[in-house]
């Protein structure tokens, strides 16, 4: 787990970065940089650069938001959301406890976990395979 403080963070993120990283909010959907990029590579975290999402696990859910099926096997970590009167799953970088976005199960996106992890693209820096 990453140990900057909340001012070490401001002073290397963008304010929008910091906002959604840092301050759980949320970008506008079909604005993120990543929401229609389905090159070959790793989707790693915005703020620390740990691997989290491969693009093999990408799919176009048509919502606003990169979506993605799985994450890469410990880069994320769960926390219940009972945020905005509805309960939700947040999901934050392992390493660095940044904000991602949520995870939503049985919406019946026909992919191997029936999952669809919704992440802010302004969370993530994609990484090319070449």
């Amino acid at each position: 787990m990453s140990s900057k403080t909340e001012d070490e963070w401001r002073a290397i993120l963008t304010p929008e970065q910091f906002a959604v990283l840092r301050q759980k909010d949320t970008e506008k959907p079909g604005t993120g940089e990543y929401t229609r990029k389905f090159d070959p590579g790793v989707y790693n975290c915005g703020a620390c650069g740990a691997a989290l999402y491969k693009s093999s696990a990408k799919f176009d859910a048509h919502c606003g938001w990169p979506a993605f099926y799985e994450a890469i096997p410990g880069a994320v970590r769960r926390i219940e959301d009972h945020s905005h009167g509805m309960a939700r799953t947040e999901i934050v970088c392992s390493q660095c406890a940044s904000h991602l976005g949520h995870v939503f199960k049985g919406e019946g996106f026909k992919t191997p976990t029936d999952e669809r992890h919704c992440v802010n693209s302004i969370s993530l820096k994609f990484h090319n395979d070449q």
